[in-house]
């Protein structure tokens, strides 16, 4: 068997390592919104947006967003408005109580990833911070 290319090795492994701490964060954190529903609340944060759109950012199909939305509107998270121009469109917007989920989600978030990495080396901090630097720049490129 030929020697695998060093590179992609690591490339293999940085891949890996950042989809295992991406999955922990959202599934040890989803006690009181799914994932799926705050990928969608976080999108609203940036402004209303049509469930098409959402459909579209989210790559799912427009009955799973229409699924999601209506679970959101639902519990209040999230606000249906009237287009003024087209009744038959609709815009979403995060309402109150969306707003404060999404802080309290991202709040328990940090605390997950605060609580790994309390007690490390100062060295292995300081590595941490340029390895985020760096990846960083790997997601811009």
């Amino acid at each position: 068997m030929p020697d695998r290319d060093p590179l992609l090795i690591l490339a293999s492994e940085i891949r890996l390592a950042c989809q295992h701490v991406s999955r922990r964060v959202r599934y040890d954190n989803c006690h009181e919104i799914p994932p799926h529903q705050f990928s969608v609340l976080a999108k609203l944060s940036h402004g209303p947006k049509t469930p098409g759109e959402l459909a579209r950012i989210e790559e799912v199909s427009a009955p799973s967003m229409t699924r999601t939305v209506n679970g959101l509107v639902e519990q209040g998270l999230v606000a249906r408005n009237a287009d003024p121009d087209d009744g038959r469109r609709q815009h979403l917007e995060l309402t109150e109580s969306g707003r404060e989920m999404i802080e309290r989600t991202r709040a328990s978030r940090d605390d997950w990833m605060v609580r790994r990495l309390q007690g490390l080396p100062e060295a292995d901090l300081a590595v941490l911070r340029e390895a985020t630097d760096i990846l960083k720049k790997v997601i811009h490129v």
